[in-house]
């Protein structure tokens, strides 16, 4: 994770009831949290690890519409929102700054997916613009690379992953939400055919209602239960380069690096055209389900056989509620960062634009991301399981609508007006 976390001080001791239970410590999960606890609704938020630990503190920061499917731009609406309101509802700056989002192409087949997107969304009144060779000089000057146009999202921008769930979680304890870092969630307790409670490492709390927000555990977790979700991980590296002058403050994504202003003057940096694609069991049990993705985006995958296999195989996939869950097994997904792919994101973009000849490498990292078969999430309930309601798959998207995502679940949880129209994110879909 980056070295720049802000770390959460929670409760040591767990209550023994709730309303609400949250499984998970990402940004989904502790604005939900919050979001309830403003309600005054009474939610326990437990956390296997600690609060940010995986995808939540290593993303790239992107809060974006831009690229998102027409159906999914909603939530993403929703999200500017609550994250321009951010700093008076948790009481202090979480680095939000609409700089805006540029994609740019290198060849005429790439400007026809940023053409095709921009007709599909003309109805959702953005303010995005395509833009040609001359717009992208004028807007990031100082660059060399042969771009045959692009699409600018003035209004998308960027928030600071290392401090975001770190201060909304502080905001939730401060309204009268509980958390509880280092205590895995080991299964449910039913009763009558319903929620019940939650079984943890620390024993059990009564509640009626529970939101699994595991991220990539979440597959684990339910599949445990007798419920598949189809999720897949991939790897994303990245790095942060030392404060440096650069060509602009907008966010840009190139088809092999992208780079985004870093609040102490760096910049964050990624390959945006490789992503590790480490293969476990589950690539062998629901595979199939990603025919369509890899036929489009192989190359997009660096696929590997290795380690991971084997660790992964090794974690139980079935487990009572008595014996040790994978959970506590492994507290925190930490995949080593692929120093060659950081650094050919870094050369890709010194030849674009000439001002990274100066970076200096600050620190890299690496997150695991949870991908479904369409790459939206799930915020649904579950209606095999009465009293579960999940919020997982967000492939990659969770940060940037993570305040909008967290509203939602909560919205479902509560039983009240959900923030937008839920229908994208239904779990019968798959």
């Amino acid at each position: 994770m980056t070295k720049t976390l802000e770390p959460v001080v929670t409760a040591d001791d767990l209550p023994t009831a709730a309303d609400v239970v949250i499984i998970g410590g990402g940004i989904v999960g502790v604005t939900a949290a919050l979001a309830l606890a403003e309600r005054n609704i009474s939610v326990l938020l437990l956390e296997k690890g600690h609060i940010a630990g995986e995808q939540s503190s290593r993303n790239l920061g992107w809060i974006r519409k831009t690229s998102r499917h027409a159906h999914d731009v909603p939530l993403a609406q929703a999200a500017d929102r609550l994250w321009a309101a951010m700093p008076e509802r948790i009481g202090r700056s979480v680095g939000y700054r609409q700089a805006g989002i540029m994609f740019v192409a290198r060849t005429e087949a790439q400007m026809a997916f940023y053409e095709d997107w921009y007709k599909s969304v003309e109805t959702l009144n953005l303010d995005s613009k395509l833009l040609t060779p001359g717009d992208i000089d004028r807007l990031v000057p100082g660059g060399k690379g042969n771009w045959v146009g692009g699409i600018h999202t003035p209004s998308d921008g960027y928030a600071e992953p290392s401090v975001t769930t770190s201060a909304i979680a502080n905001a939730a304890m401060k309204r009268g939400a509980t958390l509880v870092q280092n205590c895995a969630v080991r299964t449910l307790s039913m009763s009558a055919g319903r929620v019940s409670g939650v079984v943890t490492e620390k024993g059990e709390v009564r509640c009626s209602q529970v939101l699994l927000a595991g991220g990539a555990w979440s597959r684990r977790f339910l599949g445990n239960l007798g419920v598949s979700l189809p999720t897949l991980p991939l790897i994303c590296s990245v790095l942060r380069t030392q404060p440096m002058e650069g060509p602009t403050d907008t966010a840009l994504g190139a088809p092999d690096f992208s780079f985004r202003k870093h609040q102490d003057g760096g910049f964050i940096i990624t390959q945006r055209g490789k992503l590790d694609a480490p293969v476990t069991l589950d690539h062998l049990l629901i595979g199939h389900r990603y025919l369509d993705q890899l036929r489009t985006q192989r190359s997009f995958l660096k696929i590997g056989f290795g380690r991971a296999f084997f660790k992964d195989l090794a974690l139980p996939r079935r487990w009572k509620a008595d014996s040790e869950s994978p959970f506590e097994k492994v507290r925190t997904n930490d995949p080593a960062p692929n120093a060659g792919l950081n650094q050919d994101a870094l050369n890709n973009l010194k030849a674009a634009w000439p001002a990274f000849e100066a970076a200096k490498v600050e620190e890299a990292w690496a997150g695991l991301l949870d991908v479904t078969p369409d790459s939206n999430p799930v915020i649904d309930h579950i209606e095999s399981i009465p009293g579960l309601t999940i919020a997982t798959g967000f492939s990659g998207h969770g940060f940037g609508t993570g305040p909008a995502a967290g509203q939602l679940a909560a919205d479902l949880v509560a039983g009240v007006e959900p923030i937008i129209d839920p229908a994208p994110y239904r779990f019968s879909r798959f």
